[in-house]
């Protein structure tokens, strides 16, 4: 009776150790196919001075600047990835999707997005007078 005892101990022990082995051997390639390759940043030059209070609508950014700051936010919707609107009346941006809204600076004023707009890097060209932004 001890024997049949201490072999079902053994057979469940090696199961145990196998299932931990395949478990520890599958980690690494799990960890290489999910790898991916961080895209380059791309750079986009605005050759135009922006007045005080004023915008830049790009493609995939809108700039800001108000005189002493200039900044740039994703035209992304956090919420689904919709292409934001600018109300310069309002002083709003609005996703057309599902009305999320964001100040000027990023932040949500009313959802269903949770998550502000990401900000880019924005750097002014003194000598030419415009701008470059780093997506």
């Amino acid at each position: 009776m001890a024997d049949t005892t201490n072999s079902k101990f053994s057979s469940t022990k090696r199961r145990f150790l196998l299932i931990c082995a395949s478990l520890a051997a599958l980690y690494p390639i799990v960890r290489f196919l999910r790898f991916s390759i961080p895209r380059k940043p791309r750079i986009e030059e605005i050759n135009k001075v922006i007045p005080a209070g004023g915008y830049h609508l790009g493609s995939d950014y809108i700039l800001f600047d108000n005189g002493e700051k200039a900044w740039a936010l994703s035209r992304r919707c956090t919420h689904l990835g919709c292409t934001i609107n600018f109300h310069q009346k309002k002083n709003i941006l609005e996703c057309p999707c599902h009305q999320s809204r964001f100040s000027p600076e990023g932040r949500v004023l009313h959802g269903p997005a949770k998550t502000p707009l990401p900000h880019y890097k924005v750097e002014r060209l003194k000598d030419k007078g415009g701008y470059l932004v780093t997506i």
